[in-house]
């Protein structure tokens, strides 16, 4: 490949819209340009780099005997409707409907999608079956940001497994567990394996694999100590015990003018490991109270959980005042009897509280949960936060940003059972098969090794992704036999089987050192007039940047060393 006839159009500057490295860099060296929010074009540079990380992962999807399947994108509503998620994706969910009017959707996931191929399996004799894809998916994201991290339209490579039970569901996840840890090292992706939720994938278990970045938006909870991991929508913590008086005999109520926070009660000592914070979330519809302790943060995902909602958001000020009589700051649970109610562990058995009286300007001391509040559904809400102890071994714990670039779910057989993907068993009855879903983004990949290997000068590719192996730069391209050479190592090098581009145009030798930097790309020879005439050219490794001159005769075999061939 030659450079002059590449379309690389690469920035001086770094584009404003950018936030995150990798969307930075991506921009800035000519891989992908945006169409509107959240939708991106890959240009020729990536689509290389895509090609690579797409060959890994059907490598390793190849090396468990997972076969590749290609199911379309735009579904029909009937298989949604039949598991339940029509109406749980709620507004993520691209819908559309066509000219007779039938119900659509861009399939974000394909679970229903690869069930009801999966009738025709027909007896237990077809399984174990692993069976996966690269397609487009389509999430309508509230926002999305970060370049190719969160956009609206991706590649994903989605892998199903079916077995004849539980047993069977634990060894396909432990196969695909094995596979994604080869994957991410493979890609050069720092990948760790934590406990997360399932969401509206539904099943027992899920893990994400989480790289560590500062552009991540997902927070990972980790134990240095004994190696507990878990995204903090699922993590937990072990909290110490409590041992609370024996309090008022009955809430006492007090005057707290202009009280609106928690910080705005510690003045009538109120510290916040004892105050009750109480909010409303409306939950499929109905006005819910939850309460956390008030030092603590809330989980809106654990709450999803707790509840099973496929509709949850936050009650607006209206709807609070109509519900509990007043506003946000003075609001408790005390005496509550309509609204459903929800608390956190951690205030189970407590004495001794502070809580709103549902009076603007008012509180309650003395309050005992157990006794002044009805409580119908006790459940972990509160989000684990770094130094509590480790609910494992009690050493302290870590909280650092990640960016998930897989996920594998123990789904069970929900989807069968909805979709009538049954097989005969050995005792000649007919049963559901047991699903695994695993899924990893190919764009957020490739954005997650940019946010890893870059530095101050571009993109630092690992060899196995890059979208050229080697650029040969000719420094003088209009002098002969720099000219002549260049393309003598360019043509040589090709014919060992290196992915290699010769970097040919009229221009200045800082401005091609500079794009191959900016791009880069793993190794780069230099062909000068000062260089060979002393019979040699220079190689420069990307990652080290440590220039080294080789004689030209040995300039082939030494570079083919390098990358491997």
């Amino acid at each position: 490949m030659r450079w002059s006839q590449l379309f690389v159009p690469t920035l001086r500057d770094d584009p404003a819209e950018a936030d995150a490295p990798s969307h930075r860099l991506l921009l800035r060296a000519g891989y992908v340009r945006q169409l509107a929010t959240g939708h991106y074009s890959l240009l020729p540079l990536a689509v290389r780099v895509r090609a690579r990380i797409i060959g890994i992962v059907r490598a390793e999807m190849e090396r468990i005997g997972a076969q590749e399947m290609l199911l379309p994108a735009l579904h029909p509503a009937e298989p949604w409707r039949r598991s339940g998620r029509w109406e749980l994706m709620g507004r993520e969910m691209f819908r559309l409907r066509d000219r007779r009017g039938a119900d659509l959707a861009l399939g974000m996931t394909h679970e229903e999608i690869f069930a009801t191929v999966a009738r025709e399996l027909g007896s237990c004799r077809r399984l174990p079956q692993q069976w996966y894809q690269f397609q487009t998916k389509f999430r309508d994201e509230p926002r999305p940001k970060g370049g190719l991290l969160r956009t609206r339209e991706f590649t994903m490579k989605d892998a199903y497994s079916f077995d004849l039970d539980r047993a069977g569901l634990d060894a396909s996840y432990a196969t695909y567990h094995g596979a994604y840890t080869r994957i991410f090292e493979r890609l050069g992706v720092p990948a760790l394996p934590v406990e997360a939720s399932s969401g509206t994938m539904g099943g027992s278990d899920s893990t994400e694999f989480m790289c560590p970045a500062d552009a991540g938006e997902d927070l990972v909870v980790r134990c240095p100590a004994c190696g507990y991991a878990a995204n903090v929508e699922r993590a937990t913590s072990r909290l110490p015990a409590v041992s609370d008086g024996p309090g008022l005999p009955a809430p006492e109520r007090f005057d707290t003018p202009g009280v609106r926070t928690i910080d705005d009660l510690r003045a009538y000592g109120a510290p916040p490991e004892r105050q009750i914070k109480t909010l409303v979330y409306v939950v499929d519809g109905t006005q819910t109270l939850v309460l956390l302790r008030g030092d603590h943060a809330f989980s809106e995902e654990k709450l999803a959980v707790a509840t099973g909602a496929a509709d949850l958001r936050p009650a607006h000020p209206d709807e609070i005042r109509d519900a509990l009589g007043a506003s946000p700051g003075s609001l408790g649970a005390v005496g509550v009897t309509g609204p459903p109610v929800y608390a956190d562990e951690a205030l189970r058995g407590r004495r001794a509280m502070f809580t709103g009286a549902n009076t603007d300007g008012v509180h309650l001391r003395g309050v005992d949960v157990d006794r002044d509040i009805a409580a119908g559904t006790w459940a972990d809400l509160r989000e684990a936060a770094a130094g509590e102890p480790c609910p494992r071994c009690g050493g302290p714990l870590l909280v650092e940003r990640a960016i998930e670039v897989g996920h594998i779910f123990k789904l069970g057989d929900r989807y069968a059972r909805a979709l009538g993907a049954e097989v005969l068993a050995p005792d000649g009855g007919r049963v559901p098969v047991v699903m695994g879903s695993y899924g990893i983004g190919v764009e957020r990949a490739m954005a997650a090794i940019v946010e890893v290997h870059h530095d101050d000068r571009g993109i630092v590719w690992p060899l196995a992704v890059a979208p050229f192996q080697v650029a040969v730069v000719a420094v003088q391209p209009d002098d002969a036999d720099v000219a002549k050479a260049a393309e003598d190592v360019y043509a040589a090098l090709a014919a060992r089987g290196a992915d290699v581009v010769i970097d040919d145009r009229p221009e200045r030798a800082g401005v091609k050192f500079r794009d191959v930097e900016l791009t880069g790309i793993p190794f780069r020879v230099t062909v000068g007039r000062r260089g060979l005439a002393e019979g040699t050219v220079e190689v420069t490794p990307r990652a080290t940047g440590t220039t080294v001159t080789i004689p030209l005769d040995a300039v082939v075999p030494h570079v083919s060393g390098l990358i491997g061939l």
